[in-house]
């Protein structure tokens, strides 16, 4: 807690709510307090001053970037919103953001109070913040956090073991914002990547590139390449002097120094983890913050991801079985697997008779529904089944800062899958990508002409293009018309026969108790997403691998208890509306498309 002095003095009270109990900070974009509302309730409270802000921290309507993210998100790994409003204090106007307070301490805290001595701790700590920033990513509009550092990662130590939260949305940007808006003063840089500092590119690799950082320090106690100057160096020179040194010291190999000692279940793959999320490139980095996690949790060989990272795109064909089973991987969706097969793979695999009865295969696929149903794992299978070349795109891969550069991007990236045919290209979050023409900026219209452009009758080509979104709605039209993404598929949570499959597959390799009542952990998690169930199978799994004790019917169901699922009810029925609306559209699609329904999974 920091010993210097804030605006608001203890039991000052702010708008007859919230009295202040004493400052706890201050940093580059506000001052925090802890507070108690009239009951007696504590919240920690930030305060602003907008005349001292950057001007990228504010929205196009002059609202503060920080209190509108947090107003519409939520997710258990994230800080929470409260309340939030105008306050004047010395004639000046201030802005100010209550939040729920989290009982428990920051990772550089506890970093500072005990060094971390297991990659079990650093695999806890880590999931949730790659959960969290996986959320924030996939939104209809992604967030990028812009500093995950071992400050902003609060540890909950409210409940049973410790959740991470990630907290300090003061420099957090939508992706869609412009690059020209980077404000990187008062960062640590250290924790920052490279592609940021030197060009005001973000996105949801510079993310895991910091999260990478914060991983590397909690192995060996310093950020990788650790870069600081003295006081008088910053004032004469500002960044400038941190920056150059930094750059340097990155053209150096990373470092690792002998831990294995310190570190009780030390594994050497971790080190590949840390290598591939802090690469220079960021199209060599993870993918996604779900891929990020796979690997952490051995779910995924880094080394074969990284292979795959260079391969762009991949050459010949990648045989299914060295890559997963295909759809036998999927829980359920027996509907839609035998759709897909009769319309996309079977044309393929007879192609005379699909110039007998003059069929093409179709140009793409639109798969679309609430966060978390499984719609990037099923096109990952999809691709597993077919035997296809495949390349999985993220929003940040086809960003660019040069005029025209997304779409000379667009252009070679189906150039090159028409070389390489049969080829499916996976377009995840399509709706950041492709938005609305008469809602996007000048650029983004190119973009879409250009997408449309290389979609039409690339099916003959043998170039099949899946998209995904949970916001089908800000989808160009255009996009969406036959000939273009002519299936649409609505992808719902997982109903009582899949999330029982999903307990199954999920269990089926782990040491389990006799007894596990797999009817009654379905009924326990309707609602539930795939993603909140494997989620659910994996913490359970962490804390029995702590001590070697199998997994038990009792600790699942204490588990479901804890975790409440990711999408509230009220979203799933607007995703609901949002399917009923998409079924309005060019009704003739029906007959081409398969229509996913809820009691269908």
């Amino acid at each position: 807690m920091s010993s210097n002095k804030g605006i608001l003095a203890k039991g000052v009270v702010l708008n007859g709510k919230y009295t202040v109990t004493f400052f706890i900070k201050k940093g580059a974009n506000a001052e925090t307090y802890r507070v108690k509302d009239t009951d007696g309730k504590i919240y920690f409270l930030k305060l602003f001053n907008p005349a001292q802000s950057h001007h990228s921290a504010f929205d196009a309507n002059g609202n503060l970037l920080e209190i509108e993210f947090l107003k519409k998100i939520q997710h258990e790994n994230l800080v929470s919103y409260k309340d939030s409003g105008e306050v004047i204090v010395e004639s000046k106007k201030f802005l100010y953001l209550v939040l729920n307070f989290i009982a428990g301490e920051t990772l550089a805290e506890r970093m500072l109070r005990e060094p971390i001595s297991t990659v079990y701790d650093i695999r806890q700590t880590l999931s949730g913040v790659l959960n969290g920033l996986q959320y924030l990513h996939s939104l209809s509009e992604p967030i990028i956090h812009n500093e995950i550092t071992p400050q902003n990662i609060m540890l909950d130590l409210s409940g049973n073991t410790p959740q991470s939260k990630i907290i300090d949305f003061g420099y957090a940007r939508s992706f869609l914002q412009s690059s020209k808006t980077y404000n990187s003063k008062g960062l640590n840089l250290n924790f920052i990547a490279s592609e940021c500092i030197t060009a005001g590119i973000y996105s949801p690799q510079s993310d895991l590139f910091s999260v990478g950082a914060v991983m590397y320090q909690m192995l060996f106690g310093v950020p990788p390449w650790n870069v600081s100057i003295t006081d008088y160096e910053k004032q004469m020179s500002g960044n400038a002097m941190m920056i150059e040194k930094l750059l340097k010291q990155r053209e150096k190999p990373l470092l690792f120094p002998n831990i294995s000692t310190k570190i009780a279940d030390f594994d050497a793959s971790i080190l590949n983890i840390i290598e591939k999320s802090l690469h220079p490139d960021s199209e060599k980095r993870f993918r996604s913050a779900t891929e990020f996690l796979q690997s952490l949790n051995g779910e995924m060989k880094t080394d074969d991801t990284v292979k795959t990272a260079e391969n762009n795109p991949p050459k010949g064909k990648i045989p299914s079985k060295t890559r997963g089973n295909g759809f036998a991987d999927i829980a359920g969706m027996q509907p839609l697997k035998e759709q897909l097969k009769n319309d996309v793979i079977d044309l393929i695999n007879d192609p005379e008779g699909a110039k007998m009865y003059n069929i093409a295969m179709p140009n793409g696929m639109l798969l679309y529904g609430p966060p978390g149903c499984g719609k990037t794992f099923f096109a990952e299978k999809f691709a597993e089944e077919t035997n296809f070349n495949y390349k999985y795109i993220n929003p940040g891969e086809l960003a660019s800062i040069y005029i025209h550069g997304t779409q000379e991007k667009i252009q070679t990236l189906f150039n090159e899958a028409r070389k390489n045919a049969p080829f499916i290209i996976c377009l995840d979050e399509v709706s950041s990508i492709f938005p609305k023409r008469e809602h996007a900026r000048e650029h983004q219209v190119g973009e879409v002409d250009e997408f449309l452009t290389q979609l039409n009758n690339c099916g003959k080509d043998g170039v099949f293009v899946i998209a995904t979104t949970n916001f089908p709605q800000n989808i160009d039209k255009a996009v969406l018309r036959a000939g273009r993404l002519e299936i649409k598929i609505y992808v719902p949570p997982p109903d009582n026969a899949a999330r029982k499959a999903l307990f199954e597959m999920y269990l089926k390799e782990i040491p389990t108790d006799f007894g596990i009542d797999y009817e009654k952990l379905s009924t326990l998690t309707e609602n539930y997403m795939s993603s909140d169930i494997r989620s659910i199978v994996d913490t359970v799994a962490r804390n029995c691998r702590k001590d070697r004790t199998r997994i038990t019917m009792e600790k699942l169901e204490t588990r479901i208890n804890l975790q409440k699922p990711s999408v509230s009810l009220d979203d799933i029925k607007k995703h609901e509306k949002i399917r009923d609306e998409m079924m309005g559209i060019e009704p003739e699609i029906r007959k081409i498309g398969f229509q996913f329904g809820n009691n269908e999974n």
